[in-house]
């Protein structure tokens, strides 16, 4: 079933959206799942939780993307789950993660956060879109999904030398580009 079908379930409160949802995306939800919170019991419940703030966000919420607008959501989810689970300890590969963009994105100090973040994510999205396929491939998986590179390597079908190149590349060429934005690093 398309997203506009499954989207169009939740605006007429039809319960099927869920299970479409599941049968759509479930499995790729679950596995990204279990690679933030490393445990399939707590990964099914983040997955279900998933499922009930979709079905309490739309509508009157409408996705553009309905697969990003779960990631999203899941990726809230586990992260509040880790955040509880581990008293504000994130996991090794978030903590990874977080340390390579930290020297990239700016502090949000001396700004209105809500408006500074909106900007901000314009701002990378724009920059994206003026990277080559490969390399925004790279960067979502990487940035967005939390996948380890050599995952990012297999699945692209190229070496990991050239996937962490390819990231280095990116993470200064973002970083420059924040600078001449007037972000401060």
């Amino acid at each position: 079933m398309r997203d506009e079908q499954i989207i169009a379930l939740f605006f007429a409160r039809n319960e099927s959206a869920i299970r479409e949802t599941d049968l759509a995306y479930g499995n790729r939800l679950r596995r990204y799942a279990v690679r933030l919170v490393e445990d399939e019991g707590d990964a099914d419940a983040c997955v279900s939780d998933t499922y009930l703030e979709a079905w309490n966000r739309i509508p009157p919420t409408r996705p553009t993307v309905y697969e990003a607008f779960l990631f999203k959501i899941l990726r809230h989810v586990c992260l509040d789950l880790l955040d509880y689970r581990r008293a504000g300890k994130r996991s090794a590969c978030l903590a990874e993660l977080t340390a390579e963009l930290q020297e990239c994105l700016p502090s949000g100090e001396g700004v209105d956060e809500a408006l500074a973040e909106k900007q901000l994510a314009i701002l990378i999205d724009q920059f994206l879109r003026g990277e080559k396929k490969e390399a925004r491939m790279i960067f979502v998986r990487r940035y967005f999904y939390g996948e380890a590179i050599a995952s990012i390597a297999h699945a692209g079908g190229i070496s990991e030398s050239r996937v962490k190149a390819c990231l280095f590349r990116l993470r200064n060429r973002l970083r420059k580009r924040l600078r001449e934005e007037g972000y401060t690093l």
